[in-house]
């Protein structure tokens, strides 16, 4: 007698099932957390965040207090996140360059032929890590900046105009601003390019457009990605005349999305 034995083409055979977004997801978030540079940034933002807002606080307390600063105290609750902005632009940046370094890319599109589940998964998790953290970073700052400022009478409760805003505001412009990078990334595909493209966006442009003539001058300064995200970190800005902090973030987040739609684009293309 002879025994018959029935193979089923599709079970067990590698490179049959495509893996889910599920799969997908997971892999991006062990990548993410493997590598030396996640932690480093992520350590660089809480230190920078919540160590610098503490640290301007503490020094100028009194000025504040005595009016002899010409601000108000709102505007340094969440100071440090302005250099801490740095970090998850770094952060960003790397999600997507690091793998065009290595030449990872390829085992990843090979694994998951579907770029824009690859991209989402991308962005989910650094955006997910990137508004905990920097929420958590603003509180942070927060407790330990006010109670400089509590001591010279010019504490501010978190039921006080715009202070819950900014502390959420500060995690939600953390995540856009790394998603901002993490999409120029992808257009450049290269580490130093994208840090010097949205660093000087960010930095340099964003406080210089404002000597354009005009009105052109004006809206360009409410306008650059910067300035209109970084509003809603904050609950008294130090300029006056940027957007209002909901409508800059809308803008903001328009803009984000605007750049990532024209790298998925070039994405999908470039790397088929």
């Amino acid at each position: 007698m002879t025994d018959t034995v029935t193979l089923d083409p599709h079970r067990n055979v590698p490179g049959v099932r495509r893996p889910g977004f599920a799969q997908t997801l997971r892999a991006e978030w062990i990548k993410f957390w493997s590598v030396r540079s996640t932690v480093w940034s992520i350590v660089a933002l809480v230190v920078l965040g919540a160590g610098l807002t503490v640290l301007v606080c503490a020094t100028s307390a009194d000025d504040l207090a005595d009016g002899s600063a010409g601000e108000a105290a709102g505007s340094f609750i969440t100071w440090g996140m302005t250099i801490a902005q740095i970090t998850a632009i770094v952060l960003g940046s790397l999600v997507v360059t690091s793998e065009y370094g290595t030449g990872m890319i390829r085992a990843t599109l090979t694994a998951t032929p579907h770029h824009g589940r690859v991209l989402a998964a991308k962005a989910l998790v650094l955006t997910g890590t990137l508004f905990v953290v920097g929420t958590v970073t603003a509180v942070l700052g927060y407790l330990g900046g006010n109670w400089f400022l509590e001591r010279e009478g010019i504490g501010l409760a978190l039921g006080d105009e715009g202070v819950l805003r900014s502390l959420l505001g500060s995690g939600l412009y953390m995540a856009g601003i790394g998603l901002f990078a993490a999409a120029v990334g992808l257009l450049v595909r290269h580490t130093a390019a994208a840090l010097a493209i949205v660093l000087a966006l960010i930095l340099v442009i964003g406080n210089m457009v404002v000597l354009l003539p005009g009105a052109w001058g004006e809206w360009a300064t409410k306008l650059m990605p910067g300035n209109a995200g970084g509003v809603v970190a904050t609950p008294v800005s130090f300029n006056p005349d940027l957007l209002d902090p909901w409508v800059g973030f809308g803008v903001f987040c328009a803009e984000v999305a605007a750049v990532l739609l024209v790298g998925y684009v070039v994405f999908r293309r470039r790397d088929a």
